[in-house]
């Protein structure tokens, strides 16, 4: 087994602000601060380095990629559909705070957000998303494409269902009425919009990712 490489984490924004390294450190600055800024780092420099600079010159900016796939690999999977929008979502934690987005694809300018949510998860994050990002689409009598980088939301999706574990409570309460306002949308409306899978290994990260990796 491939021993799991050391974060730093940069905090601009939290209860107390700096390099931590550990991921509990970093939650603790961030759990409950509204409008928080981190992101993490391979190493203690870059993190420091950061902490000294502007966030936005970090936070959702799209690293320099390449990719490990073979030419003909590449080939086959061609290039993204830039008629399209791409969704997100971030979660700090599992449950944790939870917010998602929608951006075109190209330009990458937002064009919905929602959050952040005192307690969601990743895939219910995925999920909202893509249904919001359905209702949008509709209701400009748009023929763009959805890309999502989530096999578990295109399923929820595809069924018509929420099928999360999460256990329902006070502080998800809201979170939860928009499952089910999205629930209900899904088997109330009919959509010709075409949800497809965003190939990370050939493209990089999904331009809606929120660049806290």
């Amino acid at each position: 087994m491939s021993k799991k490489k050391k974060k730093y984490y940069t905090v601009w924004k939290g209860h107390n602000t700096g390099v931590f390294k550990s991921w509990d450190d970093c939650k603790a600055q961030i759990k409950d601060f509204k409008g928080a800024q981190y992101k993490s780092f391979i190493t203690f420099d870059a993190a420091k380095k950061a902490y000294k600079n502007d966030p936005k010159d970090y936070i959702g900016k799209s690293k320099t990629f390449k990719s490990e796939l073979t030419e003909a690999q590449l080939k086959k999977i061609g290039k993204p559909n830039y008629n399209s929008i791409s969704v997100d979502a971030a979660s700090s934690g599992n449950p944790g705070k939870m917010e998602y987005r929608g951006v075109d694809t190209k330009t990458k300018k937002q064009l919905f957000i929602q959050g952040p949510f005192e307690e969601g998860t990743n895939n219910i994050g995925e999920f909202l998303a893509i249904v919001h990002g359905l209702a949008f689409l509709k209701q400009r009598k748009s023929n763009c494409i959805i890309y999502t980088d989530s096999k578990t939301a295109m399923s929820w999706v595809r069924k018509k269902i929420c099928n999360s574990k999460l256990e329902r409570n006070e502080k998800n309460k809201e979170l939860f009425n928009l499952v089910d306002r999205a629930v209900n949308w899904l088997k109330t409306n009919s959509y010709a919009t075409t949800i497809v899978k965003w190939e990370t290994k050939a493209w990089g990260e999904i331009p809606a990712d929120f660049g806290r990796k």
